[in-house]
């Protein structure tokens, strides 16, 4: 575990700690339940694990609401639970990424509590109060200003009422803010994943937003003033000087409101080592799920992320349905095994969202069942984020392995099916392509490190690219349709001697100016000549 480039070669698996798995019976997942499964997670392949809060919360926002950085919520465990689940993960291998929200907190925090307590309070500038509000919009819906009548001003929250934004322009919150990233360092974690990091800084004059057409009021502005400021380079510059004094540690931002543009921009030396683009997981769009679709949109990323930059590939979290879900039409895991493969098999860092591995589909639950506030505030336009983060699928028994009580959201009806327990014994289950993918991935540096070139042979059908390092080829080939698929290979690729990889295990190789593939079929090859 001395690689600097880790971040670069490994698979990171995101884990949302409450669906994992109930070690104490409370119908909640905890950190007990991680340890437990983690000979699992080294036996899938994975190199890191990204663990989503487990921090006290009053769960206004199902643990982006933290009302202290630096303890763990009683429900998911101790600290001391946490030391011996980082301890158990880094004998394995297994490095632990935490997410942080360092942009706001919950209105239980004890900052905000002395902060709205009197207009005089030391903590009053921690966040962001003005006896007028301005045109600002929260993200989940409504003013971004909330009236406190104690104190008779206003208080700026991006996201829920419940979730005041802090005042990074303020120095005690950046030495306060730094100093939760580094009491996490010092406990030994290898780095982090940052929450909506690219709104930490707001416009000093609070300028209004322009306006523009919309459906939401949110998205009846321009973000200018209330994202994307430009403190936000130095800030990342003291930040990265941070990590890099722990060595091997990595850092990661979900942009908001991203674009690949937006997010290269802040990843570099001085930067951050990653920020997500969600280039295949956009939120509320129509997915054209297809591979012209998808070759626009790698050749996009690959013209960005050039030389030392280095892309994520996202296919599902915790806030966005799930890949399965959004892909598949039927019950079979065609399409899923395909987003796999494409997750897998491109260039830039993997995120494994927990039960993407065996394609777990996302819940339908009952407006009663919605616990995400968002949800319970659109209903039925918007059902929330729930049904991405139903329990872990583990065997099929009636709560699916995962606790022994009734979880705090139901169990898929269909983990009967589809459970990790199950496809263990199926050589072509999607768990074993899965874990397939990754042995490959590791022993190949073209699927790590190599170049992406995509082939002319490219179809409506038909997805296929070359990852090539040094001499070694890999050419990866899908069909998308139901029905069989031809592909021509240019002159210079015909001279090569393919040897398959996948399917099957056999060392059988061909020299022809053509590849046939079945319905949905995965062909992946490498030349070393």
């Amino acid at each position: 575990m001395n690689d600097h480039r880790w971040w670069q070669d490994g698979i990171i698996y995101q884990v949302y700690p409450r669906s994992f798995l109930d070690s104490n019976q409370d119908g909640i997942g905890d950190l007990p339940g991680i340890t437990a499964r983690l000979d699992y997670l080294a036996g899938l392949g994975i190199d890191a694990i990204w663990l989503s809060p487990f921090y006290p919360t009053p769960d206004a926002d199902f643990g982006y609401d933290i009302s202290d950085h630096t303890q763990v919520d009683a429900r998911f465990g101790t600290l001391q639970d946490f030391d011996e689940l980082l301890q158990q993960a880094h004998t394995r291998g297994i490095r632990l990424v935490l997410d942080l929200v360092l942009n706001h907190t919950s209105d239980q925090h004890a900052w905000f509590k002395e902060s709205r307590s009197s207009l005089r309070n030391p903590k009053r500038d921690w966040y962001m109060w003005r006896d007028e509000k301005n045109n600002w919009q929260s993200e989940p819906g409504g003013s971004a200003w909330t009236y406190d009548a104690a104190t008779r001003q206003y208080y700026y929250h991006s996201y829920l009422p419940e979730q005041p934004d802090v005042n990074w322009r303020n120095p005690e919150v950046r030495e306060a803010q730094l100093g939760v990233v580094k009491f996490w360092l010092e406990r030994g974690v290898d780095g982090f994943r940052l929450d909506v990091f690219n709104v930490c800084f707001k416009d000093a004059e609070f300028k209004n937003n322009p306006t523009k057409f919309g459906l939401r009021k949110f998205d009846q502005q321009e973000h200018l003033y209330d994202a994307d400021q430009p403190e936000m380079i130095p800030l990342l510059n003291d930040l990265r000087t941070l990590l890099d004094k722990y060595p091997n540690t990595y850092a990661v931002g979900e942009t908001f409101l991203p674009t690949t543009e937006k997010s290269a921009k802040f990843v570099g030396m001085d930067r951050l080592h990653a920020a997500f683009s969600f280039d295949f997981s956009v939120k509320n769009l129509i997915y054209p799920w297809k591979p012209d679709w998808l070759l626009k949109r790698i050749l996009h990323r690959e013209r960005i992320f050039e030389g030392e930059l280095w892309p994520t590939t996202v296919m599902s979290n915790h806030d966005v349905r799930r890949a399965a879900s959004r892909y598949s039409h039927a019950e079979d895991d065609a399409q899923a095994r395909l987003a796999m493969t494409i997750l897998l098999t491109l260039r830039g860092t993997p995120f494994i969202y927990y039960g993407e591995e065996i394609g777990m589909r996302d819940l339908k639950l009952k407006r009663d069942q919605i616990m995400d506030p968002p949800g319970k505030r659109y209903w039925p336009l918007f059902k929330g984020r729930d049904g991405c983060r139903g329990p872990m699928q583990w065997d099929d028994s009636t709560l699916a392995g995962y606790s022994s009580v009734q979880p705090w959201l139901p169990v898929h009806p269909d983990h009967i099916t589809r459970n990790i327990s199950m496809q263990e014994k199926d050589p072509e289950s999607m768990l074993n392509l899965t874990r397939k993918l990754i042995a490959l991935r590791r022993q190949y540096p073209a699927l790590q490190k190599g170049s992406f070139t995509a082939l002319a042979g490219n179809s409506r059908q038909v997805l296929a690219y070359l990852r090539t390092f040094e001499k070694q080829n890999i050419l990866v080939a899908m069909n998308f349709s139901g029905r069989k698929a031809r592909i021509t290979l240019e002159a210079e690729h015909t001279r090569r001697n393919w040897r398959t990889l996948h399917p099957g295990t056999n060392i059988e190789t061909f020299m022809t100016d053509h590849l046939e593939l079945p319905a949905h079929g995965i062909s992946i090859w490498v030349a070393e000549d």
